[in-house]
């Protein structure tokens, strides 16, 4: 069975750091495009950055650059982000999700889907 278990999320502090991490089983990251979104209340789902494990091409929303880090670690089958210098409007559910297509911001181009954790960020 083909799951991505996302976690790591919870409560800090403005100006803190967060690490997530998405685990996938059933299948293995390598020729995948994998992304993490997030959605805020009353808001649409967005597309905050992606990797592509086939060629290790990456993408920033630039409301992340500077601050947000993906990474992967193939051993554990595991891709990572690194959020730092959190503000409010980084609250919100953050999602992986992964696409045997290519790297990409559409929420619709993903077939497999973490079940989300809650990020707050108090100020």
């Amino acid at each position: 069975e083909v799951q991505l278990q996302a976690s790591g999320g919870g409560l800090v502090q403005a100006g803190e750091s967060l690490r997530l991490s998405c685990a996938a089983s059933g299948f293995t990251f390598d020729d995948y495009a994998v992304a993490w979104f997030r959605q805020a209340p009353g808001k649409e789902r967005e597309g905050v950055l992606c990797i592509s494990n086939s060629d290790g091409s990456t993408y920033y929303a630039d409301s992340v650059k500077g601050r947000f880090l993906i990474s992967s670690d193939d051993a554990k089958n595991t891709v990572y982000l690194q959020m730092s210098s959190l503000n409010s409007e980084d609250t919100a559910v953050y999602y992986c999700a992964a696409t045997g297509g290519f790297l990409s911001t559409d929420p619709d181009e993903y077939e497999y889907w973490g079940q989300g954790t809650q990020v707050t960020v108090s100020s």
